[in-house]
C-alpha cells in the first residue's frame, strides 16, 4: 500500500516543539523564520544598493575635488614661480637655509612720515662763487595782470641760480633783474631772463635731467640726488627732486590735455592698465597710445568711468585691448591683443603640465601649442603688412586664410586647428612681435575681427 503524502488530519507530531532533526528547535519557529528570511534578504539588498549609490556619488565628488585641487595647486605653483624666482646664488651660499634679519627691534613700529615736529625749515645756501652775470631789463608788461602801466625803479634784485652744463660741472648764474612797479598789482615785478626759472634756485637743465633719470631711467629720488652730487657737484635733497615733478606736472598740463584729445581722434589705439603705487597707496596706471602717441593716466580706480574719461563717450576708432570689462562699449570696433592669447595659452600649458598624469587631457597640450603658433604667425603677418614686405591688397586673403584655420575650433565643438596650416607669403621672422601690427597712416586697416568671436576667447 503506497504511503500517503499528507498525514492524517488528527496526526500530531511528538517532536513539534523540539525536533531532533533541527537541533531541538521548534518546527513552528523555524518555519516562521524561513518565511521572514525572504523579506529580510530583500531589505538587505535595498540597503546595500543605497550604500552603493551613496559611495558612487561620493567617489564622483572626490574625483572632481581632487582634479580641482590639482588644478589649483598647479596654478599656485606657476604663479609662485612667476613672482618669486629662486635665488640660486643665495641658496648655494647658504645651503638652502633661510637667514634671519640682523635686527627685528623696530618691527611693528611705524615711523611718521615727514620731518619731526619743530624741525626748522631748510633754506638753500647762497653759492660761494659766480660764473657769469646776466643783466635782465625791467619788464614793460606786468607778468601777473598784463598791465603796461609800469614805472621803472632804481632798486634791482638779484637771483642766484645753479644749473649744470653738458660737461660734468656746475655753472652758477646771477640774474640782475631790473624792476618795474605795477600800478594795478601795487607791487614791483620782474621778468625771467634767458634759461631762468623765477624763484627757482636750480635751473631748467638740471631739473629736466632729474626728471629724465627718474622716469626714463627709473632711478629713485635719493639716488638721483646722489648722482648730481657726485657727478656735477650740485647738491639738493630728495624732496627737491619730488618738487621738480610737481612743477613739471603744472607746466605740462596743456600738453597732457592735448595728448588726450589726439588719442580720442585716433583711428587705432592700444589700451592697457596695471597696478601703480602713489604715495604709498595703491593706484592704477592706464595707457592709451599707438606708434605716434603715448598717453598715461594714474587713477585710484580701475572702473569703466576712468576709461571713459580717457577715450570719451564717442570714441570712433578701433581699440586694441584685452577682455577687461571696463573697455566694453568704447569704440565702434575692438581687436583682441594677440599677446594676451599667447600668454594665456602658455599659462594653461604650464598648469596642465603640472597636473597628475591621471588628470591630464591628451588634447590640451597640442591645442595650446597650436594657439601659440597661430598667434605668432598673426603677429608676423601684421608686422610684414606694416613694413611693406606683404602688400596691403593681400590683407583680405591672409585674413580669410587665418579664419579658415580657426573655423574648426568654434565654440561648442571639439575640433582642432588644421594640421600644418599654410603660412602667408613671404619669409617669416623667427622672433615675432607680441602685438598685432597697427596700420600706418593712410594704409588700409587690417583687423582680424573673427579672432574675438571664436573659442579663443576662452583662453583670455
Amino acid at each position: 500500500m503506497p504511503r500517503s503524502p499528507y498525514p492524517p488530519h488528527d496526526f500530531e507530531c511528538l517532536y513539534r516543539h523540539s525536533c531532533p532533526y533541527l537541533d531541538g528547535l521548534s518546527t513552528k519557529w523555524v518555519l516562521g523564520e524561513y518565511r521572514r528570511a525572504g523579506d529580510v534578504y530583500q531589505e538587505h539588498l535595498r540597503i546595500i544598493d543605497g550604500f552603493d549609490d551613496g559611495l558612487k556619488i561620493r567617489d564622483d565628488r572626490i574625483r572632481v575635488l581632487e582634479r580641482e585641487n590639482a588644478e589649483l595647486r598647479a596654478k599656485l605653483q606657476v604663479l609662485h614661480q612667476r613672482q618669486f624666482r629662486p635665488n640660486k646664488k643665495k641658496e648655494a651660499e647658504t645651503g638652502g637655509k633661510e637667514v634671519e634679519g640682523a635686527s627685528s627691534s623696530n618691527e611693528g613700529k611705524k615711523k611718521k612720515r615727514g620731518a619731526p615736529l619743530g624741525h626748522p625749515g631748510w633754506v638753500r645756501p647762497k653759492p660761494d662763487h659766480i660764473d657769469r652775470t646776466v643783466h635782465v631789463p625791467a619788464p614793460t608788461i606786468c607778468p601777473h595782470c598784463q598791465s603796461e602801466e609800469l614805472r621803472p625803479m632804481e632798486e634791482s634784485t638779484e637771483h642766484f641760480q645753479e644749473d649744470i652744463l653738458i660737461r660734468p660741472q656746475t655753472r652758477v648764474t646771477r640774474y640782475l633783474h631790473g624792476q618795474a612797479f605795477c600800478t594795478r598789482c601795487h607791487r614791483p615785478v620782474v621778468q625771467a631772463g634767458e634759461d631762468e626759472l623765477l624763484n627757482a634756485p636750480i635751473g631748467p637743465v638740471a631739473k629736466s635731467l632729474a626728471l629724465y633719470l627718474r622716469y626714463r631711467i627709473g632711478i629713485p629720488y635719493r639716488k638721483t640726488a646722489e648722482l648730481f652730487r657726485e657727478l656735477f657737484g650740485l647738491k639738493f635733497v630728495p624732496a627737491s627732486a619730488l618738487g621738480f615733478d610737481r612743477k613739471a606736472v603744472a607746466r605740462g598740463r596743456p600738453i597732457y590735455e592735448d595728448l588726450r584729445e589726439k588719442i580720442r581722434a585716433s583711428d587705432v589705439i592700444h589700451a592697457d592698465e596695471t597696478s601703480w603705487r602713489s604715495d604709498g597707496v595703491g593706484h592704477f596706471v592706464w595707457f592709451a597710445g599707438n606708434e605716434n602717441l603715448a598717453f598715461f593716466h594714474i587713477d585710484r580706480h580701475r572702473s569703466a568711468e576712468v576709461a571713459k574719461t580717457i577715450f570719451g563717450e564717442d570714441f570712433n576708432g578701433t581699440l586694441v585691448r584685452d577682455r577687461y570689462a571696463a573697455y566694453n562699449g568704447i569704440g565702434v570696433d575692438w581687436q583682441v591683443c594677440i599677446a594676451h592669447i599667447i600668454t594665456k595659452a602658455k599659462e594653461i600649458s604650464a598648469e596642465h603640465a603640472l597636473l597628475p598624469q591621471t588628470e591630464k587631457d591628451a588634447a590640451t597640450g597640442p591645442f595650446c601649442d597650436r594657439v601659440m603658433d597661430l598667434g605668432s604667425r598673426l603677429c608676423d603677418a601684421g608686422q610684414k603688412l606694416k613694413s611693406g614686405d606683404i602688400p596691403w591688397k593681400a590683407a583680405a586673403k591672409i585674413e580669410k586664410r587665418f579664419v579658415t584655420q580657426l573655423s574648426p575650433a568654434k565654440r561648442g565643438t571639439n575640433g582642432r586647428f588644421v594640421s600644418n596650416p599654410p603660412r602667408p607669403s613671404g619669409p617669416i621672422s623667427q622672433a615675432p612681435s607680441r602685438n598685432f601690427s597697427l596700420p600706418s597712416s593712410g594704409a588700409p586697416a587690417y583687423r582680424p575681427r573673427t579672432i574675438t568671436r571664436n573659442s579663443l576667447s576662452d583662453l583670455w
